[in-house]
């Protein structure tokens, strides 16, 4: 293996740190496995980055009369991500939350696209003498072969290939979230043929840099132009998934963020990156191939970017029987129910309407009746969007239940208060094949003695598609911002 002219090799004790660094990452998902613990286990986790980071900046100074050429990009690099992230994590809104999650896979991804570029391009100008510094090998040894520089050549392949198509995929997440993009192509861009040409140029430049070049030119060369066409492959792969499907893209591309810091690590022959990176990426896809479940979706689809625009398929038909209620005559019947089931959807996190949720179900607690929350996995476009919202709240975790351990119940529902939700309880999911969430594991809320579906509108939801649950017999609308509604029959229940 070539061996890098710039690495240095870590002294023990920042070894030491590294390893306590993995240890902290690895606790901290322990702990995130949980509601209960979910906090407890970030702010391990974030303790270990700190420890990770004060580790290089001390490896920093072992750069001897280059330490200070370090410390000068590093410092204030590190300022200002610091203090970007930190007023970004406090000014987002939880209905944001996906859109800063993609931002923060492609960041990752970017970051690795550029470090290894990094790596080659010194390498390139050392062996083409442009930059001698004292103490390094002489240009003249830092020629590559398929046998001498495999590895690391292909480290840098898979780091510039998975890197720059999380960070361009991610981008187009962000945009599709964000509602800035609403199309499935973009030029040839998203169009099957193309992405396999896309593919085909890809896997041909792995394997031009991995096994075929011979000078560090030649490998530069093949990663400059690899990050391109992975550039390309990124949007491409990414543009035709619909808007229903994002959650499922956003957990696949959190995987890939990992996946090319794994990869940067061997390029780098740094432990905690290749340790940190390989439990983003496992997790990741643990967390996509449960998503794809929910979703009942195919895993080669996610990977091929082939799940379909769903939104597409919007339905211009209009609603001939709804029944719309208002909150002085729901009262009544909320006062008489024995078991209440809540199902939050997305429209509870853009109404920012959990607390007056949890202070309608104490109301509803102190008459007797016992009440529930059925979570969806993809409630709130994204996994553990609704656990976080409810747990701002103060919601007992002990009343939050899974669609499998909620979905016999509704049949023993005095009432099932949806609140913001439309696709994970549209019946278009078992009872229409044709439908683009055919399949898909939904709530049964239906099953309830009465449905009360509270929406600013009739409006489709995610997935683009008309909702038949509107107009069934026992179903009200009420429709009214979430929050505005909850405070309206907290105010009548009072009143009883």
């Amino acid at each position: 293996m070539i061996q890098l002219p710039f690495a240095a090799v870590s002294a023990p004790g920042i070894e030491v740190a590294y390893m306590a660094s993995s240890a902290l990452f690895v606790l901290g998902i322990k702990f995130l496995g949980k509601v209960k613990t979910a906090r407890k286990g970030n702010q391990i986790a974030a303790l270990g980055m700190a420890v990770a980071m004060a580790a290089t900046l001390w490896e920093l100074l072992q750069a001897g009369k280059y330490s200070g050429i370090s410390w000068a990009f590093a410092g204030p690099t590190l300022l200002f991500g610091g203090l970007l992230g930190w007023r970004l994590a406090v000014r987002v809104p939880m209905t944001a939350m996906p859109e800063f999650v993609a931002i923060f896979n492609g960041l990752g991804g970017l970051a690795s696209l550029l470090v290894a570029l990094a790596e080659v391009s010194l390498i390139a100008v050392l062996a083409n003498d442009r930059l001698q510094l004292p103490g390094l090998p002489s240009p003249a040894g830092l020629t590559l072969s398929r046998h001498g520089g495999f590895d690391f050549a292909i480290a840098v392949a898979l780091s510039v290939v998975i890197g720059a198509v999380t960070f361009s995929g991610s981008m187009i997440a962000y945009a599709k979230l964000a509602g800035k993009v609403n199309k499935s192509r973009f030029g040839p861009l998203g169009s099957t043929p193309t992405n396999i040409v896309l593919g085909l140029l890809t896997l041909g430049l792995v394997v031009w840099g991995g096994f075929i070049a011979e000078t560090p030119t030649e490998l530069w060369i093949a990663n400059g132009s690899l990050a391109l066409v992975s550039l390309a492959l990124g949007v491409g792969l990414t543009m035709p998934i619909g808007g229903a499907d994002m959650p499922v893209a956003i957990a696949l591309l959190n995987s890939y963020s990992g996946i090319a810091g794994m990869t940067t690590g061997f390029v780098l022959n740094n432990n905690v990156l290749i340790v940190a990176g390989s439990l983003v990426g496992a997790s990741g896809i643990i967390l996509t191939q449960i998503m794809c479940k929910a979703m009942n979706r195919s895993l080669s689809n996610v990977l091929l970017g082939v799940m379909g625009d769903t939104g597409s398929a919007a339905s211009k038909e209009g609603y001939t029987k709804v029944k719309t209620t208002t909150a002085e005559e729901l009262a009544p019947l909320l006062d008489a129910a024995r078991l209440v089931i809540i199902v939050p959807g997305y429209g509870l996190a853009v109404a920012q309407a959990q607390h007056k949720v949890r202070e309608l179900a104490s109301l509803l607690e102190k008459q007797g009746c016992a009440v529930k929350y059925a979570i969806h996995p993809v409630a709130g476009r994204m996994p553990g969007h609704m656990n976080i919202l409810l747990a701002e709240a103060n919601v007992p975790y002990e009343q939050l239940f899974e669609l499998d351990h909620i979905n016999d119940e509704f049949a023993q529902a005095d009432v099932a208060l949806v609140l913001g939700a439309n696709d994970v309880c549209n019946p278009a999911a078992n009872d229409d094949p044709k439908s683009p969430i055919a399949g898909m594991p939904v709530l049964n809320v239906w099953n309830a003695r009465t449905v009360v579906v509270v929406k600013r509108s009739l409006s489709a939801g995610y997935a683009g598609i008309r909702n038949e649950l509107f107009q069934l017999d026992n179903s009200l609308m009420l429709l009214a911002d979430a929050k505005k509604a909850m405070e309206d029959l907290v105010t009548e229940l009072k009143a009883q």
